[in-house]
């Protein structure tokens, strides 16, 4: 006699090959599911430099003004901009392209770069860290 659990982890393992067969001819298809990004609160284009001394400036690419100056190691600055800067390094562009913050109307603050289409939603790294960006907003 066949212990009684078999029967259940039989149905189980066909189950999850299932999905996994759904899965795979998805992605082969192409197939994607994307959700809609709520309206744009506000956004601003922005440069980043590094200054001699160390530091990380903020300009605005439609004025050239400068916007921020971030003193001191800024980790999570200089993480998030070295992962988009990697991104057009290897597609062989340039830094001259500005990067954009975007703060949607549900809260969500994005770091796009427009050169790449790559996007770090910032709000996922926690309210800190985030707020570094979010007070690049304009005055």
């Amino acid at each position: 006699m066949k212990p009684p659990i078999r029967k259940p982890i039989g149905y189980l393992l066909a189950f999850l090959g299932l999905v996994l067969c759904l899965v795979a001819f998805a992605r082969y298809q192409g197939l994607t599911w994307t959700v809609e990004d709520a309206p744009i609160l506000w956004q601003r284009d922005l440069m980043f430099a590094d200054t001699p001394d160390g530091q990380i400036v903020a300009i605005d690419s439609f004025d050239s003004k400068e916007v921020m100056v971030f003193k001191g190691e800024q980790g999570f600055l200089r993480g998030t901009l070295r992962a988009l800067a990697r991104e057009r390094k290897r597609r062989g562009m340039g830094p001259e392209a500005p990067f954009r913050v975007i703060e949607h109307t549900d809260g969500r603050l994005t770091l796009l770069d427009p050169s790449t289409s790559q996007r770090i939603d910032l709000e996922s790294f926690g309210p800190v860290n985030s707020a570094i960006f979010r007070n690049l907003k304009h005055p």
